[in-house]
């Protein structure tokens, strides 16, 4: 690979996201009618979201993804066309193992970038709505404007709906209690304290090996099939969470979430959030004027709130803010051993 490719990136709540344009930068294309056919494409014939097979596209992604380019944490995406005219653009999702079906802290970025770069025009004080096709559905980032300035960004994810309550799983840490949530993903949410752990950076390294633990263990459990398709089924990320003091609005937790193959948000994640709102609004913990105040391991935090129901599950808003944190043209070296990278 010796093509050019330029990325824009941003971070929301600390989280990296690196926007590719594939079309005008001209990548290979990934077929499909809609984004998620798109997304089965990139990932191709036999492989999973976080083992896809070899390709063109899929080259494209490692090199950015992987070291000396990017990093075991990176994440990002890939604009593509929308599915019809209702929404701006399309996008596939992609981290350091591979691809996923949802991303709320990348659909916070792609807000920001869309009005920064003037594809979606916004008022200098007011809201703007940018609506974009994912492989698990249609979601907006509505970019709040004050000043001349991006304010805020609030992401409206897919329906969400609980699954499975309870479930016991074994860890080298002992029983857990999971519940599992479909909020554009599948996602294992677990009390830290279960594990006799905090949510904390020292305890880091134990938590993703009980996230890497819990998944593993419920691959094959009913609750984590989707309707929609093997595409959207299977547990993508796991959520330790603890209990902080509830504010005057609602709940309060902190939490980290492990995904993919033990990659560690640093957001308190968007869809993830969105798993959560719709446990606790079940456990009557949250009521139509509350709110959740969700934070990360690193104290960045996300405002989560029940906006109304539909047949499929819950209506979701999670805020938060997003960041320009850079531009930039990567390459690769036809020379270079290393080609498009590796990952320690």
């Amino acid at each position: 690979m010796s093509t050019t490719v330029r990325t824009a990136d941003y971070h929301t709540a600390g989280e990296p996201f690196r926007i590719v344009d594939t079309l005008a930068e001209g990548l290979p294309p990934a077929p499909g009618d809609t984004v998620a056919e798109r997304c089965a494409t990139a990932i191709g014939p036999g492989g999973s979201g976080t083992a896809p097979r070899r390709g063109a596209l899929d080259d494209v992604r490692r090199m950015l993804v992987q070291e000396p380019r990017g990093h075991a944490g990176m994440y990002g995406g890939f604009v593509v066309p929308a599915d019809e005219d209702g929404a701006h653009f399309g996008v596939l999702f992609w981290h350091k193992d591979g691809y996923s079906t949802a991303c709320g802290h990348g659909t916070m970025a792609l807000g920001a970038w869309a009005v920064d770069s003037g594809r979606v025009a916004a008022p200098d004080d007011g809201d703007v709505q940018v609506r974009i096709d994912v492989p698990s559905g249609r979601v907006a980032a509505t970019v709040h404007r004050a000043g001349g300035r991006t304010s805020g960004i609030t992401f409206r994810n897919v329906p969400a709906r609980t699954s499975a309550r309870k479930v016991p799983v074994a860890t080298t840490l002992g029983m857990a209690e999971v519940d599992l949530a479909h909020a554009g993903a599948c996602y294992a949410s677990v009390a830290a304290r279960d594990l006799g752990l905090d949510v904390t950076r020292a305890a880091l390294p134990a938590l993703v090996r009980a996230g890497q633990e819990i998944r593993a263990a419920l691959a094959t459990h009913p609750g984590t099939w989707h309707p929609g398709g093997p595409l959207l089924s299977g547990v993508y990320g796991v959520i330790l969470y603890e209990e902080l003091p509830d504010t005057p609005f609602g709940p309060h937790q902190r939490n980290v979430t492990v995904f993919a193959d033990g990659q560690v948000d640093r957001s308190p994640c968007g869809s993830g959030t969105s798993a959560r709102l719709a446990l606790l609004a079940e456990d009557g913990r949250l009521g139509a004027a509350d709110d959740l105040l969700h934070e990360s391991v690193i104290g960045s935090v996300f405002t989560g709130r029940v906006a109304g129901a539909t047949a499929d599950g819950l209506v979701t808003d999670v805020t938060g803010a997003a960041y320009r944190t850079g531009e930039h043209a990567f390459t690769v070296d036809p020379y270079d051993a290393l080609g498009t990278g590796f990952l320690l």
